[in-house]
């Protein structure tokens, strides 16, 4: 999968699911500060990543995603690897 189409999934999941304006969503901000999710909408962001993508974030992958931008190497690194 290319990383605009991850871009693309990824963002319309933060609007559709967590009310999220699009606008706000910028491949630099910071994901935890824009976002201002509480620990469950975190469960259910994994969640729905996890079934989205097919692939499984473990807690070691959320602690060097600090921008967008770092979220979705994260889940292009790991559908990369699944795919091999």
């Amino acid at each position: 999968m290319k990383m605009e189409a991850i871009i693309e999934k990824v963002n319309d999941i933060l609007v559709e699911e967590f009310e999220i304006d699009a606008e706000l969503i910028s491949d630099e901000k910071n994901l935890k500060e824009t976002l201002d999710l509480d620990s469950l909408d975190y469960v259910d962001l994994v969640v729905i990543i996890e079934s989205n993508f097919g692939v499984k974030l473990g807690e070691a992958d959320f602690v060097g995603i600090n921008t967008f931008q770092d979220f979705y190497n994260v889940i292009e690194d790991k559908i990369t690897v699944k795919a091999s």
